[in-house]
């Protein structure tokens, strides 16, 4: 039986389950997402495969980790849902993870009790139906002014207009979560991406590995989720959660990084030696490992205390998008540099990260947006009868 007051040390570890899971997705990944089956899904039309995403949902169980079970969930944790997001990203996998894993699923999970949120988010967990979170943001806040979509009508009878510009994952998607300003303010809105009154522009961008589409609605039949009173409550909450689980896919991808640079530095000869025993190269390896390591503490701090309420949920989750958008761009860099030549070329998969860690980056809030706002949350916080949190590894 687990002790019902653990110390600190101890509620800061991986359990053996969780060791578990980890070890079970990343045998998926080593079998799903290697190398070669990454840059042929990038270049195709969807850039996934919907039966391997199946199997995440059904047979892995996965995507519902941090849904209740009640719900149809597996009843885990945010810590769970942190480590998936981590294994994906180091092996690149190419799927509608943040639009529907990361976004769509804690919205629906927060939504009000209803059956449009039981008919939507059973198929979603069970992997046969994705999703994109078409609700604007800024510096991953909810940016209800920037709402430009329009809703109309009443009761179970509505249809929104509208276009939302860069939405991640929405190419492909069976389901939009949609805000739009109705008679009575912004709701949130559920659309079927097949019916009437949708198109879709596939955009180019730098990752190909997570593709974005802009979204035209024109008087599309749309499903009420959440209205007025409920609807910034449910995007806060998804766009927080997006943060911790979008904090630890950087965190993979960057370990993913810093192994290969390690194995490269002990295998490459110049001079008769390892270059990895070269000051100049060993030093940028030991601080690739400990910026790394920074960046894990700050996004498990995150996962575990939106998932257990023991620190002030706004300021961990730019703690952990500060300091993991960083560290994954910077490790990215370091990378080619190890690789010297052979890191430029378009044959070694170093470009494919960099790429994932530049956009990553301008996803949910720049480094330096988190930054302020984490000035503005612990000056504000200063003052006499306030306590300041701190995130702590």
């Amino acid at each position: 039986m687990a002790d019902p007051n653990p110390t600190e040390s101890e509620r800061f570890a991986f359990t053996p389950e969780q060791h578990e899971l980890r070890a079970a997705v990343r045998g998926f990944c080593a079998e799903h997402s290697d190398e070669a089956t990454v840059r042929r899904l990038m270049e195709s039309t969807p850039a996934f495969d919907d039966k391997t995403w199946a199997r995440l949902g059904s047979e892995l169980g996965v995507l519902g980790l941090a849904v209740p079970e009640e719900l149809g969930g597996s009843g885990g944790g945010l810590v769970e849902a942190a480590i998936v997001a981590e294994e994906l990203g180091a092996a690149l996998y190419c799927g509608p993870v943040f639009g529907t894993f990361a976004l769509s699923i804690p919205a629906l999970v927060a939504a009000p009790d209803t059956a449009v949120r039981a008919e939507t988010l059973g198929p979603l967990v069970a992997g046969a139906r994705t999703a994109a979170f078409a609700v604007p943001d800024q510096g991953g806040r909810f940016a209800t002014s920037a709402v430009t979509v329009r809703a109309t009508g009443s009761g179970g009878r509505w249809a929104v207009s509208g276009t939302v510009e860069r939405v991640v994952d929405a190419g492909a998607a069976d389901d939009l979560l949609v805000a739009a300003n109705g008679p009575d303010g912004v709701s949130l809105f559920v659309v079927d991406a097949a019916g009437s009154g949708v198109e879709r522009a596939v955009l180019s961008t730098m990752d190909r590995t997570r593709p974005q589409a802009t979204v035209r609605f024109t008087g599309t039949p749309a499903r009420l989720l959440a209205g007025p009173d409920e609807t910034a409550r449910v995007c806060e909450h998804a766009l927080g959660t997006a943060g911790v689980l979008l904090a630890a896919e950087q965190v993979g991808g960057a370990q993913h990084l810093l192994d290969l640079s390690v194995s490269y530095a002990k295998q490459r000869l110049q001079f008769g030696r390892p270059i990895g025993s070269f000051q100049a190269v060993k030093h940028r390896l030991a601080d690739m490992l400990v910026e790394q390591e920074h960046a894990r503490s700050a996004a498990y701090h995150g996962a575990w205390a939106l998932q257990d309420g023991t620190d002030d949920r706004e300021l961990a989750v730019s703690i952990a998008q500060a300091t993991c958008s960083a560290v994954f761009t910077r490790i990215a860099g370091d990378t080619i540099q190890v690789h010297g030549g052979i890191g430029f070329t378009w044959e070694h998969p170093a470009h494919l990260y960099f790429k994932r860690a530049v956009t990553d980056a301008a996803l949910l809030g720049t480094a330096e947006e988190h930054r302020s706002r984490i000035a503005a949350l612990v000056l504000d916080r200063a003052t006499p009868g306030h306590t300041v949190p701190v995130a702590t590894g």
